[in-house]
């Protein structure tokens, strides 16, 4: 299996010839990551990690292409839908694993992260793919009965702290783990994260690598 890492939180995985790609948004090389795509998972609304109006123009271009999605997600693109994709977009329910493009997708949770109490939550899904591949979207909820053996970890957001994201990759034990969400950092705000992540998870056996933008590496 291959992974591209894209700006911020966009991933793209590869395998037996199909391609899924999860939250294009809105930091991300949207049409690059798509270019191809069986699929697209989101994870939540925000427009890091998801741009409606590119999705939307995705699905009408790729005749095979299906989008899933929580359902608030789901429901606002299928109501500026073309009637003839809006059966393409699959609401994606808590608790469950279907296949997606031949994959393996268990989705886990079902909230993002408190960001703060006066702004309002919206669900969130996190995705593990192939019983390898955790994507938590904007959340540390970490997956009951699954040896993750790859975890994308989100490095920076107005919802977390160093502390949190250090605990969580120790909490979810895969042996890598790679820096995603980090498009808000400066080089040095992303090298000192990356750092302490590496540092202290690294001393409970997680592997921290850090991915370029663009850059592909088996899993």
């Amino acid at each position: 299996m291959q992974l591209t890492k894209y700006t911020h939180s966009c991933v793209r995985i590869e395998d037996h010839g199909a391609v899924l790609v999860i939250d294009p948004g809105s930091f991300s090389e949207v049409d690059t990551a798509l270019e191809g795509a069986d699929a697209v998972l989101i994870t939540h609304e925000h427009p890091d990690h998801v741009v409606p109006e590119q999705l939307l123009a995705a699905l009408t271009a790729a005749p095979n292409l299906t989008v899933h999605a929580p359902e608030s997600v789901a429901a606002t693109l299928r109501a500026d839908a073309d009637p003839a994709v809006r059966g393409r977009i699959v609401t994606a329910d808590s608790g469950t694993t279907v296949t997606v493009a031949g994959f393996s997708v268990r989705t886990v949770g079902g909230q993002h992260a408190l960001i703060h109490p006066r702004i309002p939550m919206v669900a969130n899904l996190g995705y593990v793919i192939d019983e390898n591949v955790y994507h938590p979207g904007d959340s540390f909820i970490v997956p009951d009965g699954v040896a993750v053996r790859t975890l994308l970890v989100p490095l920076h957001a107005p919802w977390s702290k160093t502390a949190e994201v250090i605990d969580f990759a120790i909490a979810v034990r895969a042996p890598r783990a790679f820096p995603i969400h980090d498009a808000l950092l400066t080089e040095t705000g992303r090298t000192m994260a990356e750092s302490h992540l590496r540092t202290h998870a690294g001393a409970h056996g997680v592997a921290v690598e850090h991915l370029d933008p663009g850059q592909r590496v088996e899993v």
